[in-house]
């Protein structure tokens, strides 16, 4: 009986542990997991309450919802790992309708022996950066599949926002003449996670810029909502795939600047070295916003106030073009145009 109390009672052991086919069964395991890892990392009143579902209150307003998936190699990686990575894509997908986030979900599918201590990592950073954001995870779950069958641990997310009154961002509401506004300098996750992946080393420290958006859109909307036409971030495919899905459904083209497109030395230096294309790798902090242009420069002024908008930059315009091409002025005074990506430059970096 002593034996039976002792094993009922035992501690989940995250320091050495690893995850077991029981901890996804729905039994005494499984509730160990989720009170000792999600529970104690996500901690609120919703997960609190138990149910399988959370209940909120709906603002007035058109509401927006988002769903995401996140397979990042390796999952831990300079500046982040999987886990806020998750928080922080899910956030901006919502926030680039200018939308303010609400609440998220999540989902965790984890592979048979997976460490709990690692486990525990990715939930803890999951938490600090939803409550950073202020915008708690209010629901989720677990699966556990056998070894073999994933890749330590893939997780799905969701989110929901209210979008402000009188504001409508389309992405096929660019015009001809628009601004186009990149929020910060290209490339940085993309290569932070590659030299991970490759155990690169450069002689600067190249760190992933993933991070929340929607101080910065709010920000943006109040300094000039009504000429705001439509904002993305630049995730898989980065810029070059971003200008040309928007040219595509706007049926506009655009034409931009090189010398004008932000991007730190380190990064352009290791795309080099790794035969990349800078304006086709992944970010995770950074935006695009196309403007009309009698409202570019407030909109850029309230970027540039904002921690995740100091290095805003117009670089360049939308053109009246039947063909929807990108095409980009380079530094050599050249021309060229700037294509979808064809193929993956980088798999698994989201």
């Amino acid at each position: 009986m002593n034996m039976v109390l002792k094993a009922y009672k035992r501690k989940l052991d995250i320091r050495n542990g690893l995850v077991d086919l029981s901890h996804g069964a729905g039994g005494r395991a499984m509730g160990q997991l989720i009170e000792g890892i999600f529970h104690k990392a996500f901690d609120n009143d919703w997960l609190r309450a138990g149910n399988d579902q959370s209940a909120f209150a709906v603002p007035g307003g058109r509401m927006v919802m988002t769903t995401d998936g996140y397979v990042v190699s390796p999952l831990f990686f300079p500046g982040g790992n999987i886990g806020s990575l998750a928080v922080h894509g899910t956030i901006n997908d919502v926030a680039m309708a200018g939308a303010v986030p609400l609440y998220l979900s999540a989902s965790f599918i984890i592979e048979e022996g997976f460490p709990l201590a690692d486990l525990a990592r990715i939930a803890e950073t999951m938490g600090e950066a939803s409550r950073e954001a202020g915008v708690p995870i209010i629901t989720g779950d677990t699966k556990v599949v056998e070894r073999g069958k994933a890749d330590g641990v893939f997780i799905s997310t969701g989110g929901v926002g209210v979008v402000p009154s009188g504001l409508d961002l389309r992405s096929d509401a660019a015009r001809p003449g628009d601004a186009v506004i990149v929020s910060g300098s290209i490339g940085e996750h993309g290569v932070a996670v590659m030299s991970k992946r490759e155990n690169l080393e450069f002689e600067v420290d190249i760190i992933s810029d993933t991070a929340a958006l929607h101080g910065l859109t709010a920000a943006m909307v109040g300094a000039g909502g009504a000429h705001l036409r439509l904002m993305r971030d630049p995730t898989r495919g980065g810029l070059a795939a971003t200008l040309n899905e928007i040219a595509n459904q706007s049926k506009v083209g655009f034409r931009i600047d090189e010398d004008g497109i932000p991007m730190r030395p380190e990064v352009a230096a290791a795309c080099e070295f790794l035969g990349l294309d800078p304006l086709n790798v992944a970010n995770e902090g950074k935006l695009v916003a196309v403007v009309a242009p009698e409202g570019a420069e407030a909109i850029l002024a309230a970027m540039r106030n904002h921690p995740l908008g100091r290095d805003a930059a117009i670089i360049g315009h939308a053109v009246a073009d039947e063909h929807c091409f990108v095409q980009m002025e380079t530094s050599f005074g050249g021309g060229r145009i700037v294509d979808w990506l064809s193929g993956e430059q980088l798999p698994r970096i989201c």
